[in-house]
């Protein structure tokens, strides 16, 4: 350890003090509060040092809480501490921010001598601009599908809802149109033969041709439109326009049965 050379000296009264920066559970900074003689200084200034120096920040020492059956320290203690503060590069991808962050909660957020569960980490220090992903950590806390669901997953869906939202906005529109554009494609399909078949009951009526030619345009009519592809849902429609044809066949029989006749 660097300091153990300092803390020697300390202890072999070379010194009279020794500055620590330093968590209260590394095994020196144990030793040195359990050692007889050595005690804390209570710094009397610690609020207006917090104040003055965003790094810094007041704790105070409960008493007690090094040896309860001590009652180490004898009185509660004001301290100065400093925070660690987690930077990160500007390239570094918003994927792995929000990971970190929530690392560091992990790891940092329970409680600890001079902290209750959850006080760390934090966004107190404002030396620093925070960045976009930490603060949507400690106003939101975790991605919703985060706490579901696997990381790479919820982050891919996270990532992609402005994406979702767009595509939203687009399909919106086009269900109301898409929808009546289809019907009339298909019925397009079966309304196309109702002109050949008009003019066929056209030249019926004004003789325009022999009855048998009549009959064989018909015929090759009914078999175009036996072979017309539609969706179940628009059948009825197919099964009039043959029904069409076949009343258009009746009539052709009847005039040709009649001129025989006659």
């Amino acid at each position: 350890d660097e300091q153990t050379p300092a803390v020697m000296s300390f202890l072999a009264g070379n010194s009279d003090a020794i500055v620590f920066a330093s968590a209260p559970e590394s095994p020196m900074v144990q030793m040195l509060l359990q050692t007889p003689g050595v005690k804390l200084l209570d710094f009397a200034q610690a609020e207006a040092y917090s104040r003055r120096f965003a790094y810094l920040s007041a704790v105070r020492l409960p008493r007690g809480i090094v040896n309860l059956a001590q009652d180490n320290p004898p009185q509660q203690v004001n301290l100065v501490a400093t925070t660690t503060t987690l930077l990160v590069r500007e390239d570094l991808h918003p994927a792995l921010r929000q990971l970190l962050v929530q690392a560091a909660r992990n790891i940092h957020g329970g409680p600890g001598w001079f902290n209750r569960a959850g006080e760390f980490p934090n966004a107190n220090d404002n030396e620093l601009p925070l960045d976009r992903e930490a603060q949507r950590f400690y106003r939101d806390g975790p991605p919703l599908l985060q706490r579901y669901a696997p990381f790479w997953l919820a982050n891919v869906v996270d990532r992609m809802w402005v994406v979702l939202l767009s595509i939203t906005v687009v399909l919106v529109p086009l269900s109301r149109i898409v929808p009546p554009v289809y019907r009339f494609r298909i019925r397009s399909r079966i309304f196309r033969w109702y002109g050949q078949l008009r003019g066929i009951e056209e030249r019926l009526v004004h003789g325009g041709a022999p009855h048998a030619e009549l009959l064989r345009q018909l015929d090759q009519l009914d078999h175009k439109a036996e072979g017309i592809p539609v969706p179940l849902a628009y059948a009825d429609e197919l099964y009039a326009l043959r029904s069409n044809i076949q009343l258009v066949r009746q009539r052709i029989a009847a005039a040709a049965a009649e001129d025989r006749s006659g």
